[in-house]
Order: C-alpha cells, then sequence, then structure tokens
C-alpha cells in the first residue's frame, strides 16, 4: 500500500469528529499555467502525466481498505477543471468507490473560469457536485495580468451561470492588495462579485510566499507592495460591503448567505480530522497528521511502487494539539466556546489564553461572552498576530 491510515477505523460514527475523518480532500495538481503568487503543489504543463496520476491517486484511496462514510469533499488544487471530461469521469469513479456521501452533504469543486464548459459543468451535476468554488480573484484586466490570470471577466460571467443552471452553489474567491490595486478598484471587484448573486465569497489578502515569481519581483523592485494602510481599508470594505448585502461574516477571510457556509472548511476551522488524497495533501486521522510529497513525479513513482507517499507524519501531543485547535478556531467569527473546546482537547481554555487575554481584552482585539472568545472586528484585521502572540509560550 502507499500510505495506510494508521489506525483501521471502527464501523461509522463512533468515533468523534476531531478523531474520526467526516470529511475528505482530493488534490488535483494540475494547472494550464502557474500564477506568479502560487505556492502549493501544482503540475503546470504537464498533461501526459494526468493517466498516470489518476491511477496512482486510486492506489492511494486504496489504503483506506474498506469505503468511508464522509459528509463533505473537496477537489482541489491545482485546477481540477483542467481535466477533461474523460479523466473527470474516472476520477469520479474513485471517489465513489472509497468515498460513500449521504443524501444530505456538500460535494466542493474548484475551478478557473476560463476551463469550464457546458459539459464539464453537467457532467460535475451528474456526479453529485453541489457547489462550485470559483479563483476569480479580480475583474480588472490589468490586476488579473498582474496575478498571471488567464481569463476573463466574460469567462467569469459565462461560469457562474453555467453553475446556477445546474443546480450549484457559487462560491467565488477574491484577492485584495494585488500590485496596481487600489481602495476604488477593490470595492469595484465586491460590486462585480455580488452582480453575478453568488452564495459565498471568500477574500483574501495577496500573499507574497517566499520563493514565488512575484515574492522574486518584489524582492527585486518590480512589483511595489499595497500600502499597509490601503490594504487595512480594503478589507474593512469587504466587511462592510458584503455584511450589507447580507452575507454573514462567518470567518476571518470568508462571507457567506444564510445556509451557505462550507461546510467542508468549517471542519479544518474546527480542527476536525480529515482524510487528504493526492500530491501534497495532507491528512489528520486518529491524532495523526501525515503530509504526502509535493512532488507530482515522485508522487506517481511512489504509489506505482508500492512505496508510502508521504514524507511525513506527525502525533501532536495533548498540550500542542489543544493550542493548534485553539489557533484555527479563533479564526471562526464566533470564536472558541470554552465548554465545547474543553470537550474537544481535555484541556481548559483559560489557562492556554491566561498570557495574553487581559491585555487583548484592554485593546478591545478580543471579546469575552463568558462562555465563548472571540475576535471583534478590530482583532480581525489583524488576525494572524493574535493567533501567533496567544500561540507563544
Amino acid at each position: 500500500p502507499c500510505i495506510p491510515y494508521h489506525v483501521k477505523m471502527p464501523s461509522e460514527s463512533t468515533q468523534p469528529p476531531w478523531i474520526e475523518p467526516r470529511t475528505a480532500y482530493v488534490h488535483i495538481p494540475f494547472c494550464a499555467h502557474q500564477c506568479g503568487y502560487c505556492d502549493f503543489a501544482v503540475s503546470a504543463g504537464d498533461e501526459s502525466a494526468i493517466p498516470l496520476y489518476l491511477e496512482a491517486l486510486a492506489l492511494e484511496l486504496a489504503t483506506l481498505q474498506t469505503p468511508r462514510t464522509i459528509e463533505t469533499i473537496f477537489l482541489g488544487g491545482g485546477t481540477p477543471s483542467h481535466l477533461n471530461v474523460e479523466q473527470l469521469s474516472q476520477l469520479f469513479d474513485s471517489l465513489d468507490r472509497w468515498f460513500k456521501l449521504p443524501p444530505v452533504r456538500e460535494f466542493s469543486f474548484e475551478a478557473n473560469p476560463d476551463s469550464l464548459d457546458a459539459a464539464k459543468v453537467e457532467l460535475l451535476a451528474a456526479r453529485g457536485v453541489t457547489r462550485l468554488s470559483l479563483g476569480v480573484q479580480s475583474f480588472h484586466p490589468e490586476l488579473l495580468t498582474a496575478l498571471e490570470r488567464r481569463h476573463t471577466q466574460a469567462d467569469i460571467g459565462r461560469a457562474v451561470e453555467l453553475a446556477k443552471r445546474n443546480g450549484m452553489s457559487v462560491s467565488l474567491d477574491l484577492i485584495f492588495a494585488a500590485p496596481g490595486c487600489i481602495p476604488a478598484m477593490w470595492e469595484a471587484d465586491l460590486r462585480s462579485a455580488l452582480a453575478l448573486q453568488p452564495d459565498h465569497l471568500s477574500t483574501y489578502g495577496l500573499t507574497y510566499e517566499k520563493g514565488t515569481r512575484l515574492w522574486k519581483h518584489r524582492e527585486r523592485g518590480l512589483v511595489p507592495a499595497v500600502p499597509e494602510a490601503d490594504e487595512l481599508r480594503m478589507y474593512e470594505t469587504a466587511i462592510d460591503v458584503l455584511t450589507a448585502a447580507g452575507f454573514e461574516h462567518y470567518e476571518v477571510s470568508n462571507f457567506a448567505k444564510p445556509g451557505h457556509r462550507c461546510r467542508h472548511n468549517e471542519r479544518y476551522w474546527a480542527n476536525h480530522a480529515y482524510y487528504g488524497v493526492g500530491v501534497g495533501a495532507a491528512a489528520y486521522v486518529n491524532g495523526t497528521r501525515t503530509l504526502n510529497v509535493r512532488n507530482t513525479r515522485d508522487y506517481i513513482r511512489k504509489a506505482f511502487a508500492g512505496e508510502p507517499v508521504g514524507f511525513q507524519s506527525e502525533r501532536l501531543n495533548d498540550e500542542d494539539r489543544a493550542v493548534e485547535t485553539m489557533a484555527v478556531q479563533l479564526r471562526r467569527c464566533e470564536g472558541i466556546d470554552r465548554e465545547a473546546f474543553e470537550h474537544q482537547t481535555g484541556t481548559p481554555l483559560d489557562p492556554l489564553v491566561a498570557h495574553r487575554l487581559p491585555m487583548m481584552l484592554a485593546e478591545e482585539l478580543l471579546e469575552d461572552t463568558g462562555a465563548a472568545i472571540r475576535l471583534t472586528r478590530k482583532g480581525r484585521c489583524v488576525a494572524d498576530g493574535i493567533i501567533e502572540s496567544l500561540m507563544a509560550k
């Protein structure tokens, strides 16, 4: 087998969701082109590897040994929509064999607007996809060029219309603070997104990941970063515009119409267990986290040789697991419920945050309801810094 899941789990629902996964992530690395800001495990311009990769993926799935009942699944990448209809059908056949979804479930599929057509979207709907996550990033041609995106505004509208026609929920990803972006352009992007009437919006500040082309360009002075004050203004504009439009701000970067939260990602933010399959994918099963190799050709070679496709495995001790749970749960706008946290981790919350909580309450970065602690609006603007501070010993 490629990479065994460390303990064969008992029959469904005998373990809590932070031990036995109720969700699965499947990584499809292929892209027509790797964007300059991308730091994911991707394989651009290597279409010849797709058939072998799908077979390797089936081999890794077989290490589950028995089919698993889950509630959500997310096909991400890379660009899953880069696969053709026949390849997608083969992929769905493998998933259907090993993952069993109940009638009420969430099946998300990540796509680029320019790589979708009617035949693909009709296949997705027929194979059970309920939610299309579109990598829009911007509606401005000059910002799309800066981000090395190849789709147009017309592609976005066409993809949304196809998804809705086939009964799917639609989520749009947007990036603010791209090179050359000013606050007025960002607000225009938000208005353009709302005009398409999506069910969910994710808004991410551009991150210059070390080693990416965009990072190298910034280091050489070829790309000016957006001023921090403008970036903050853009984030707050997203909160104001989207909540006024009826979206619930339920996680630092995510907004949803009522009933359209991303249930899959909520599992991550709860620090629940999950299966992870494919190159670069992470799995968290029975308290052990495993990370697969990030090179597509290495992944294929190892899978066909019957070698483990994982290169890193870690089992957190109780204290580290509690600290990690605190960090991810604080990203949720509902915050950390004290009683639920102790039930999940076996550790009371207050001793973990006592060294920073009074100061953060005084600075109005956090609020304490008694039952829970959560980020204030001010705190959401500097969430990463707050979490880093709380995790410090």
